[in-house]
């Protein structure tokens, strides 16, 4: 039960980096439920879209990566619907 808790942990403490540094990429202000959000979705749509065409992540640093490049890809989207 210990090895889940820190799991959570780190997908928070990975998603909420990754989505910070999105945001600061980005041009866009957020706050850090969003962030953490945005990190944790944007890891799951780039490991998606990235596995299409046969790439993939492992480890602590692949999962910031492809956390990074989701959040950036949803953040982008999201400043194409408010227009």
């Amino acid at each position: 039960m210990e090895g889940q808790a820190i799991g959570w942990i780190a997908l928070i403490v990975i998603g909420g980096v990754a989505g910070w540094l999105a945001e600061r990429v980005m041009g866009s202000k957020h706050g850090i439920i969003v962030n953490i959000v945005l990190g944790i979705v944007g890891a799951v749509v780039a490991r998606f879209l990235l596995g299409l065409i046969g790439i993939g992540f492992g480890g602590l640093l692949g999962q910031l990566i492809a956390g990074f490049l989701g959040a950036c890809v949803l953040i982008w989207l999201g400043k194409l619907l408010k227009k």
